[in-house]
């Protein structure tokens, strides 16, 4: 059976997930056979095993970190708000329902426990190391007598506990302090070391904080991991783009304006631009920020017909239509790419009341809202035509599918040919283009990770905007190769990776200064 190690935050956000893909680099680099393992996840980030389970997007970048492809047994509980203290419930990969918080937390989590062990099993069996990635603070004693995310998993996986706590918001050390003291002692044991995270200035300063923790504490400190501002990973939750300042767009700069809806899912969509030269990715809410964007982008939502009227009473439905008709392009993504259409139908009232709701009247679709959801990776061809399309018609393209609405074409011009679905041969059209191609939208996520897609779609716009010369290729996929060393050497400069292999009782050796570059 495999070894286990588990992080643990004092709170939700405190760079947990991060810690556990640079540790599963670490341990891959090292030369152990290394896999993720998160039982219960919330997040509106997600995207798909090889085989089209649907998991969250924080356990598919550590499985890459890792070094092996994502599996749905790495994250067996997926929850996805779709509204206030409501969820859908994806297990193993698939939506089994949709619950609000009371009822999911009384009796419907603990019926779940059986397939958290059972995944955990399977990863046990076929890897050496498991990194265990817990869920908010295994202090919150609401949650507790329920929780299948925390100390019960690390009992259940015999897994030594880091505690992990982010200094910058403040309050560390009482955090620390004040969850080791609402632990049951036999808890309290478990826990083998303490991380402090996200630090900023001379660790000489916080020298005697971390002696009295020790002290106060018996636990030693195993790192103290400064602030990583541009790790350049995807994040996992929504709450980072609270943190986005946006920023004017410079002299030789195109901009491209996402617009941040209330159930915006999957912004990850969006990565790829984040490392593009020459682009300013703005997330915006307020029409009056909108500006003079050279392309706008819909984006997914986990509530499709809320936030289309969000869009209208927020007044951007009208700012949106004001700046195409002048001739501004527009991109709909998955929800975004419904919104766009001539009519949502929700004949099953998945998402309101309301059977029928108008949309944008942009793209000739129609969309029909389903009570069960499809999730897949696919490939296909390009084959539509227009500025950004007709030079790309023939070439590859891959991504994903995450979505509960069909949506059918009401006039032949699609964007995409897809000819296979998880690993299978299929034959169908996705998306929809708008008469002179300007406006179009897709089914389909991760499409920008297209490095050719991306790229054309970039040229086009410089040479809109009168920009000379063509983009910096780049490859997103060595780029985020790149990213997860440079995550996994800048970790290991900060922690004890002597004491952490004495607390795993490994035989091979971790070494930082082995990463590759």
């Amino acid at each position: 059976m495999a070894k286990a190690i588990m992080l643990q935050g004092t709170g939700s956000n405190v760079g947990k997930s991060l810690l556990a893909a640079a540790l599963c680099r670490i341990f891959y680099q090292a030369g152990y056979r290394v896999a993720p393992f998160k039982s219960q996840n919330m997040a509106l980030n997600t995207g798909t095993s090889p085989t089209g389970g649907e998991m969250s997007r924080a356990q598919i970048v550590q499985a890459y970190a890792a070094g092996v492809l994502p599996r749905v047994e790495m994250n067996p509980v997926l929850l996805k708000p779709i509204a206030q203290a409501r969820s859908q419930i994806i297990v193993m990969g698939k939506v089994v329902g949709e619950l609000g918080a009371r009822e999911y937390h009384d009796n419907f989590n603990q019926a779940l426990w059986r397939q958290v062990e059972a995944a955990y099993a399977t990863l046990a069996r076929e890897f050496q190391i498991i990194v265990i990635e817990g869920a908010g603070s295994p202090a919150e004693i609401n949650l507790k007598q329920h929780e299948i995310a925390n100390m019960r998993v690390a009992k259940m996986a015999g897994a030594p506990v880091l505690l992990v706590a982010d200094i910058d918001r403040g309050g560390a050390l009482a955090a620390i302090v004040g969850t080791l003291e609402l632990l049951e002692p036999e808890e309290r044991e478990m826990i083998a070391g303490l991380i402090i995270n996200k630090f900023r200035g001379d660790l000489k300063l916080l020298q005697p904080a971390l002696e009295f923790l020790e002290k106060r504490t018996g636990k030693p400190v195993l790192g103290v991991i400064p602030f990583l501002t541009k790790h350049g990973l995807p994040e996992e939750d929504s709450v980072v783009l609270e943190q986005i300042n946006n920023r004017p767009t410079m002299a030789g700069e195109v901009e491209i304006a996402v617009i941040k809806l209330p159930c915006i899912a999957n912004f990850t969509d969006f990565d790829a631009w984040q490392r593009q030269a020459g682009v300013n990715l703005r997330f915006i809410e307020d029409k009056k920020a909108l500006g003079q964007a050279d392309l706008i982008i819909l984006p997914d939502s986990e509530n499709t017909i809320g936030d289309l009227q969000w869009l209208r009473s927020s007044g951007l439905e009208a700012a949106i239509k004001s700046l195409v008709a002048a001739g501004v392009p527009l991109i709909g993504i998955s929800g975004g790419y419904q919104m766009l259409g001539q009519e949502i139908c929700d004949p099953q009232q998945v998402e309101t009341e309301l059977e029928r709701t108008n949309g944008l009247g942009l793209l000739p679709i129609k969309t029909v809202l389903q009570a069960t959801g499809l999730s897949s990776q696919v490939c296909g061809q390009i084959i539509g035509g227009g500025p950004f399309l007709s030079a790309l018609q023939g070439q590859e393209i891959r991504g994903y599918e995450i979505h509960r609405g069909a949506s059918y074409l009401l006039e032949d011009r699609p964007v995409f040919r897809i000819t296979r679905r998880d690993g299978e041969e299929v034959e169908f059209n996705d998306g929809a283009l708008a008469e002179g191609g300007l406006i179009w939208g897709t089914c389909v996520h991760g499409i920008f990770n297209n490095d050719n897609l991306r790229n054309q779609v970039l040229n086009v716009l410089r040479d809109r905007r009168g920009l000379k010369g063509e983009t910096e290729d780049y490859s997103f996929a060595l780029e985020q190769e790149r990213l997860i060393n440079n995550l996994a050497r800048q970790v290991a400069a900060h922690l004890d990776l002597d004491r952490l292999a004495k607390i795993l009782e490994l035989e091979l050796p971790l070494a930082g200064d082995g990463l590759a570059r």
